[in-house]
């Protein structure tokens, strides 16, 4: 019998350890309330002037990085900013090695089969830039016939060409670039001929660049509009950074950041 006893003793000491959950992490506490603080990583391009970049002394700065660290200190979050391929950033995101894209994004149909995205915050338009004094008679995107061509290898303006055969066969030569201060070196240097790039970024770019480039008002493709990019099934975290955005634009933090930037207020409003 004591045998019996011992062994239904061990038994019932099993069950309510493992019920127990011992081997998980308690949630953090603060004041007694349960509250998990999880660090949020967030992939960019960190050559990508001016949304996220690296300063003289290597510090990630840029609009959406501050966008995105108002977003997280409202939420309570330590934010990381992780360097990543933006060729590859739809397998980054997949992986879990980043939580969010959050970098001048823009949100295209091939892209939501992918990811999850925020509402529209901006608007943004592929344009055309070319040498100083080089216009080559470009007054539409077909005018870029047997010109050469270079964009941003995984961007939208590259989305588009490639979409494009009849534009893209056209061209003499077309070209992709990790980032979009290679590219436009190549343009200072005679490699192409035109740039296409996102207006804000390559004003940006251009406004660094003293006079060595314009910008032609020229549209390639259509309009498209910037969001922030989460994981296909964190509807969680999609819905929180949401919703302290939200607050940012309504309260006007998100507008005075895009002020400091660009010197006015280009957010999308509700």
């Amino acid at each position: 019998m004591k045998k019996i006893f011992m062994a239904a003793l061990l038994l019932v000491t099993m069950v309510f350890t493992g019920c127990g959950g011992g081997g998980d992490t308690p949630a953090k506490t603060d004041g007694g309330d349960s509250k998990e603080t999880k660090k949020i990583v967030i992939g960019l391009d960190d050559e990508y002037a001016p949304m996220g970049f690296k300063d003289e002394q290597n510090q990630i700065i840029g609009f959406d990085v501050d966008l995105a660290k108002e977003a997280a200190k409202r939420l309570g979050s330590e934010v990381e900013f992780k360097a990543i391929d933006w060729n590859s950033k739809e397998a980054e995101l997949k992986s879990g090695r980043i939580d969010i894209i959050w970098n001048g994004l823009d949100i295209t149909p091939e892209r939501q089969e992918n990811m999850l995205f925020s509402d529209p915050y901006m608007d943004n338009r592929q344009i055309i830039f070319v040498k100083k004094g080089n216009v080559l008679g470009i007054m539409t995107e077909t005018d870029l016939m047997e010109k050469r061509v270079g964009t941003q290898a995984g961007s939208t303006a590259e989305s588009y060409i490639d979409s494009n055969a009849a534009l893209k066969d056209g061209f003499s030569e077309f070209k992709t670039y990790g980032d979009y201060v290679s590219a436009f070196m190549d343009l200072e240097n005679g490699r192409i001929d035109a740039l296409v790039c996102d207006e804000i970024v390559g004003r940006y770019a251009m406004s660094k660049q003293g006079d060595k480039f314009e910008a032609l008002d020229v549209a390639v493709g259509p309009v498209t509009q910037f969001g922030i990019a989460f994981r296909k099934d964190d509807t969680e975290l999609r819905d929180k950074v949401q919703k302290v955005f939200n607050e940012m634009v309504k309260d006007g933090t998100a507008g005075k950041i895009s002020e400091q930037w660009f010197g006015a207020d280009l957010l999308k409003k509700k």
